[in-house]
């Protein structure tokens, strides 16, 4: 029987194995970090890209909103033009029917003996010139445009007397507001501006 006797240090053997071990264990550490940093890498990258590709669509999709948002602009414009271009039609036609009823009214509230010789209109102001058989007339007259649903504030502006072939005449001008404008009518009522 043979005996060996290990005269080497067994301490230092075991320490050389550990020293071996740990060397693997921080070689093994030290691929598994760089991994990890190299799939890290990657993934921020991808990330990255990503984001990008969104940001690029985003971009996309407000440069489309924006040329929609220019395209309701002029359409916009475009509906404000044919609203106010409406306005003016409807309007006219309101008022197509105002000369008939201005004139119509003028007659309706002449009393006997006046005779009129010039109406002249400028916006709603209305001067009336003409000649009546009395001073009475005149009064009568502008009672009566007084009490009118389309005329309003008559006022005697000058009134002359003298005498023709024995008779006497009285030469008047008045003012009067004419309130056969659309907006005036509404307060008239609908029913007696389409009489």
């Amino acid at each position: 029987m043979i005996i060996r006797i290990n005269l080497l240090d067994w301490r230092s053997e075991r320490r050389e194995l550990r020293k071996r071990q740990f060397n693997v264990m921080l070689a093994a550490a030290a691929v598994t970090s760089a991994g990890l940093v190299a799939i890290s890498i990657m993934l921020a990258g991808n990330a990255v890209d990503h984001q990008n590709a969104r940001n690029e669509y985003l971009r996309q999709q407000i440069a489309e909103v924006d040329l929609k948002i220019k395209e309701i602009q002029e359409l916009e414009k475009v509906k404000r033009n044919l609203l106010s271009r409406m306005r003016v039609i409807e309007e006219l036609q309101a008022s197509r029917s105002a000369t008939v009823h201005f004139f119509d009214e003028l007659v309706n509230t002449l009393p006997e003996g006046v005779n009129l010789t010039s109406v002249k209109q400028t916006g709603t102001g209305v001067v009336i010139e003409g000649i009546a058989e009395s001073n009475a007339r005149v009064s009568t007259y502008m009672k009566n445009l007084d009490a009118s649903k389309w005329f309003a504030d008559p006022k005697l502006v000058v009134i002359k007397t003298s005498e023709k072939n024995s008779q006497r005449q009285s030469e008047f001008q008045l003012q009067v507001k004419n309130l056969t404008k659309p907006s005036d009518t509404a307060a008239v009522g609908s029913d007696e501006v389409l009489e």
